[in-house]
């Protein structure tokens, strides 16, 4: 009897292992895309529940502000009470956590991530919290991906690339933008992340697998499709200021982050982990009905501000209380994302900066598209500190493929202030903060 030449026998393994290894990652991008998008939908019924309840209950008046405060106030705390309860990884976005789990420092315990991300999501973010829905499906597709590779016996790089394969799928699900989740594994995970043609071959095919699923439940129309014109090349200039003050801007928020993260864990440990849930909720809840601009993950603001343009000063108060909302409902402790509270408040500060502008000069037609598309590169790219990136995902979402040279000027700009004032990628910060709190705690 013959034998098989080792080499072709390692071959024929090694072609196996793929094809295991890519329907796995078939199985992800599906599953994600599935439960992402029954997130989405469940999380729109109760966010229009929400603004609908007092009307429904007949209430006008101080009895309405005050029963939509004491509503959120126990939708924030419940979420919150989820989270230390069952899963305190849970909290705020997954992004840190999955980075630090493809670097073996942290642990997604799917059983747990799941059903608290699911539901503590909904019951934040549906009650108007200024948070993002695409922090929880980044976790939740990792916790797929982690309950699907424990069935099969890879090897430790490829069962933690699996985990970044989830993680861009769940972003995929959540914006419908899977070039710029692929792009993300590479950019913004590019230190953790095992990149083999066969890894990010899975990455590619759990995003398309996403996409594909999130397209059949939510439509083909970019989330946030607007119309777009190109700029004058006199007017590209404009862009690189505008780069420059998002830049700043992209540094300070970082820095407000952290800072009310760490106010809340001494608030927390002196008063109560349910003062702050409880404070915010009294605050936002009569704002879902006396200015629902200001709460929210934000996908309709954008949309508001660049087809129905504000005045400037309300602009203005947009953007601080947007500013500080974000910062204090990511520190709540509840289960939220920051991509869409960074691409409104960045939609928001461009405006206002154009309506300025507009005070000493002239702009072309389209200009406010232009500003709100660039700047909300711009602002991801001081943020997050992955420009190419923003400028995909902005344009994927927005489908204005006309503004790539302002998208690319601001965000090349921003990312560069942000460098060299010190300023570091916000998950970077996030994960030394939760490592350092992990060993004080041990």
């Amino acid at each position: 009897m013959k034998t098989l030449p080792v080499q072709t026998v390692n071959q024929s393994s090694q072609t196996t292992k793929s094809a295991v290894y890519y329907f796995c990652a078939v199985l992800i991008g599906v599953l994600t895309g599935i439960v992402g998008g029954v997130f989405h939908q469940s999380l729109q019924g109760v966010t229009s529940l929400t603004a609908h309840l007092p009307f429904l209950l007949g209430l006008e008046g101080p009895l309405l502000y005050l029963f939509m405060g004491l509503f959120s106030a126990l939708m924030f705390c419940g979420a919150v009470a989820l989270v230390r309860s069952f899963a305190p990884e849970a909290s705020g976005s997954g992004v840190q956590e999955v980075e630090g789990a493809m670097a073996g420092l942290r642990q997604v315990r799917w059983q747990r991530i799941l059903p608290v991300k699911f539901m503590g999501g909904i019951l934040a973010l549906g009650a108007g919290l200024v948070g993002g829905r695409e922090g929880p499906t980044i976790h939740m597709g990792a916790a797929i991906a982690q309950a699907i590779s424990a069935r099969f016996a890879f090897g430790v790089q490829e069962a933690r690339a699996l985990l970044g394969a989830g993680g861009a799928a769940g972003l995929t699900a959540a914006f419908n933008a899977p070039l710029a989740s692929m792009i993300f594994i590479l950019e913004e995970a590019r230190n953790v992340f095992p990149n083999t043609a066969r890894t990010y071959t899975g990455v590619i095919i759990a995003c398309g697998c996403s996409a594909v699923i999130t397209m059949l439940m939510s439509g083909t129309t970019p989330f946030m499709a607007l119309t777009a014109t190109q700029m004058p090349l006199e007017f590209l200039p404009v862009f690189v200021l505008l780069g420059v003050i998002l830049g700043v801007a992209g540094v300070v928020f970082n820095k407000t982050i952290l800072f009310g993260l760490d106010k809340a864990q001494d608030i927390g440990l002196r008063v109560s982990p349910y003062f702050l849930p409880a404070l915010l909720g009294l605050v936002i809840g009569p704002l879902v009905i006396a200015f629902p601009a200001a709460t929210g993950g934000g996908e309709s603001l954008v949309m508001t501000i660049v087809n129905h343009p504000l005045p400037v000063g309300l602009l203005g108060l947009v953007v601080l209380i947007r500013f500080f909302a974000t910062a204090a409902s990511y520190s709540s402790g509840a289960p939220s994302g920051v991509f869409a509270p960074i691409l409104a408040l960045a939609t928001s500060l461009s405006v206002f900066l154009l309506g300025l502008l507009e005070l000493v000069m002239t702009v072309p037609p389209g200009a406010i598209v232009a500003f709100a598309v660039a700047g909300m590169a711009g602002l991801f790219a001081s943020t997050i500190r992955a420009p190419l990136v923003g400028m995909v995902l902005v344009v994927e979402l927005t489908g204005t493929y006309a503004l790539i040279m302002p998208v690319l000027l601001t965000a090349v700009t921003a990312n560069l202030i942000a460098e060299s004032l010190g300023g570091k990628p916000l998950y970077e910060v996030l994960l030394a903060r939760t490592l350092r709190l992990a060993k004080s705690s041990t």
